[in-house]
């Protein structure tokens, strides 16, 4: 195209994109391009006329049929011969198209990052399902992948929570550690309450932390069973969920702890701290508050206590220095989108953080319920994720049996709904929706691929290869599996998984008119065999769309 471009109208529009998108439509081809109407203004020409010339420029030779249609749009048409090639290549490999980049990056996924003994909730489920399926689709892109649960394990909270136990007799380290999360939540609420109630505790509480700042062997000893018992819960929810987070990616912000101080020094040997009412701050450029006045980002308290800057500055310095990353991607909420902003200008401005090096905070939005309000519990609670995931198997339970199909499918509900959204948006958590065999969701994804695994355990040791494809139904589901390699490149690069969910549902639905137009076990030779070769590779897409995804693919329903 661009060199007929060249050809009818001369160099100045030499390495123009035609811009070439999938059609809107069946009966505009399988790809269409605006360019004569692009072109129409430059030219003085009518789009038609430029559209005419176009198509006389450009030999095609059998690889498809170009034509003009409307005000000026060219559509194109493969080949069956493309098409059914495409899928043949599909067939025999093992990456389904995907390539394997030349220079890989090294990607830190920072996702998840519960607090020690409290229950993990709802936002909990947003940043786990986004960063575990952003961390498959990088590593299946080529990436070398570092996951990392920056784990919420240190700060004033565990002199209170400490105190507490020691207060209530419970001093053994291993009896501390075979709490479970109920346990460990009303344990927190007891040591707030007397905090804020009972001034004397208080001071204990804080001297308390010093304890543990200084490394009290008692002190540090119990805060390590908090530590082992939550980790123990927040284990098996992530096995619940099937997200691929273990011991080894848990970074908890203790292991930050002995380098705070020399983050602080190191900002003010190189002229970026200020003091400010007895905190040490950074004022980073460009940054203001609603008066205009600039914005401080706080390192270390006026009580001598570190901020969560401090930590994540001392953060970033270990995955640059020791990790080499070259991308560093967040997945928290986006009401912490300013504070990250801050962080990493400040680790430019200090050079700790080179040009060379991408930061991307991805963040999400709030999880709603039916009234259109942050999702609570009826008295006013945030729901917790373990309660979250019972609901969503109980209502997977009134339509599938089998404790293994329930919680996939219970799973691919709830992952679905949060994938399919663009994620700085808000959602609405509607089970009975969610749940669904029809329409978009994580459930019909699993349905279209048990139904193609169905047929194909019917035909066993067929021989898979790719003849004629004469129907248009064929030709459809063959053109949607060709995107496969292109989506996942998209998701890799964007980060927005919604991408790789409106992909599946759409080859999911072409499936659908596929088994609805084309019936495979019941032909006969050449036209049994291409079926039988469309509907495999609909499977290995379908079962490695949803792996990405963080989604089962059942072969059963």
């Amino acid at each position: 195209m661009q060199s007929a471009v060249v050809t009818c109208f001369g160099d100045a529009y030499a390495g123009i994109d035609p811009e070439m998108r999938p059609a809107t439509r069946p009966e505009f081809g399988h790809l269409q391009s605006n360019l004569p109407l692009r072109l129409a203004g430059p030219l003085g020409l009518p789009p038609r006329e430029i559209g005419a010339r176009l198509i006389d420029a450009v030999d095609l030779g059998d690889v498809g049929a170009l034509e003009l249609a409307g005000a000026g749009f060219l559509n194109l048409t493969w080949s069956p011969d493309v098409l059914g090639a495409a899928v043949s290549d599909l067939l025999t490999d093992t990456r389904l198209g995907v390539p394997v980049p030349e220079s890989p990056s090294r990607v830190v996924v920072d996702y998840s990052s519960p607090n020690v003994a409290k229950p993990m909730h709802v936002g909990h489920l947003r940043s786990t399902v986004i960063g575990d399926s952003l961390a498959r689709v990088l590593a299946y892109a080529g990436h070398d992948v570092v996951r990392q649960n920056h784990l919420g394990d240190w700060g004033t909270q565990f002199g209170m929570l400490v105190e507490e136990l020691l207060g209530e007799g419970l001093s053994d380290p291993a009896a501390v550690a075979d709490l479970d999360m109920t346990e460990l939540l009303a344990l927190y609420q007891r040591a707030k309450a007397r905090f804020d109630d009972d001034p004397g505790f208080a001071d204990s509480a804080r001297r308390r932390v010093v304890a543990l700042q200084s490394g009290e062997p008692t002190t540090l000893a119990l805060w390590q069973a908090l530590v082992d018992a939550s980790m123990a819960e927040f284990e098996a929810t992530y096995g619940r969920l099937g997200v691929l987070l273990t011991d080894d990616d848990f970074d908890g912000e203790s292991r930050y702890n002995p380098q705070l101080p020399g983050v602080v020094d190191d900002l003010r040997a190189s002229g970026l701290l200020t003091e400010s009412a007895g905190a040490q701050v950074v004022y980073p450029d460009g940054f203001t508050g609603r008066d205009g006045a600039p914005l401080p980002l706080i390192v270390r308290k006026a009580d001598g206590g570190f901020g969560y800057a401090a930590t994540d500055l001392a953060t970033i310095r270990h995955r640059v220095d020791e990790l080499a990353v070259d991308r560093v991607v967040y997945i928290v909420d986006h009401r912490q989108s300013q504070h990250f902003e801050m962080v990493f200008a400040v680790a430019r401005a200090a050079g700790w953080l080179p040009d060379s090096v991408e930061v991307q905070h991805i963040g999400f939005g709030t999880v709603l319920g039916p009234d259109g309000r942050p999702f609570k519990t009826r008295s006013g609670e945030t729901v917790s994720l373990t309660a979250l995931l019972d609901a969503a198997e109980e209502a997977a339970a009134a339509s599938y049996a089998g404790p293994e199909v329930v919680r996939a499918v219970a799973n691919a509900a709830v992952k679905y709904a949060d994938l399919s959204n663009n994620l700085a948006r808000d959602y609405v958590f509607d089970l009975a929706r969610m749940s669904a065999t029809t329409g978009e969701t994580g459930p019909y994804l699993q349905y279209a691929h048990a139904r193609v695994c169905s047929i194909l355990a019917q035909a066993p040791q067929q021989t898979h290869g790719i003849n004629t494809l004469s129907h248009p139904a064929e030709q459809r589901l063959a053109l949607e599996l060709t995107g496969f390699a292109s989506v996942v490149a998209k998701v890799a690069n964007t980060l927005e998984p919604h991408h790789l969910t409106a992909y599946l549902y759409g080859l999911a639905t072409a499936l659908t008119g596929f088994y609805e137009n084309c019936p495979v076990l019941k032909a006969d030779g050449e036209v049994r065999q291409t079926r039988l070769a469309l509907c495999e590779a609909t499977r290995r897409v379908l079962s490695e769309g949803l792996r990405l995804l963080g989604i089962e693919a059942p072969q059963r329903m």
